[in-house]
């Protein structure tokens, strides 16, 4: 077994596991491979082990890599901050996009998104952390994005999703709890990368984005 495969699969075994440690819970976990900097071929590669589903972080990289792959059966998920002049390319290249923060970009997306393609997966980007460095909404703005969400039906409002500081763990109960207070909780968070995937899920995490324990150390 490959260096890759063996990582693959070890992955999903500990997905696994975590998740059937949950108590009460038996929904499954989606894998997101996150593949920026990584070659078409990696993919292809991931692939073929039954992985579908792929985040991408810079909008040019991933839009230069998905004609290669449109062979395949993917799920391309965005990942990275949105600027308001790259929503209409990522309402045309993507089926979900995890770093919704603004009321703005949530409406650039609705109208953007062509209906023909069915409804664009939304999760909205809290900020647990409260960091000015960080992307995300504060998490008193959430249920005005959530709003801006429901008037477009080209948008399928999804969840939620963090990227807290590394080690701050409990920003997965956090993002959990600003769920549960919501009008009306949403089906999914997607919290957890490499280092801490197991701790996100240990708090309901239904995404988890896994890419160097998939794909090894990156150049960037």
């Amino acid at each position: 077994m490959g260096n890759r495969e063996s990582a693959y699969h070890g992955i999903r075994a500990r997905i696994e596991a975590a998740s059937a440690d949950r108590p009460g819970d038996s929904g499954e976990v989606t894998l997101v491979a996150v593949s920026k900097r990584q070659p078409a071929e990696a993919i292809r590669a991931l692939d073929e082990l039954g992985q579908q589903d792929f985040g991408e972080n810079y909008l040019q990289e991933a839009i230069d890599k998905q004609p290669e792959l449109a062979d395949l059966s993917l799920t391309w998920h965005f990942i990275g901050p949105i600027q308001s002049n790259k929503t209409r390319a990522i309402a045309a290249h993507f089926d979900w996009v995890h770093s919704v923060d603004r009321a703005k970009i949530a409406r650039r997306l609705g109208e953007q998104r062509d209906p023909v393609m069915g409804p664009l997966n939304v999760l909205i980007q809290v900020n647990v952390d409260g960091e000015a460095s960080k992307s995300g909404a504060d998490p008193a703005d959430v249920p005005d994005i959530v709003s801006a969400c429901a008037e477009y039906p080209t948008l399928c409002l999804r969840g939620l999703m963090c990227i807290p500081r590394p080690g701050n763990t409990a920003a997965f109960a956090q993002l959990a709890a600003l769920n549960a207070s919501l009008a009306e909780p949403l089906p999914d968070l997607s919290m957890g990368m490499s280092g801490d995937f197991e701790a996100a899920i240990a708090e309901g995490a239904t995404v988890v984005r896994v890419g160097t324990a998939l794909f090894g150390p990156r150049d960037s």
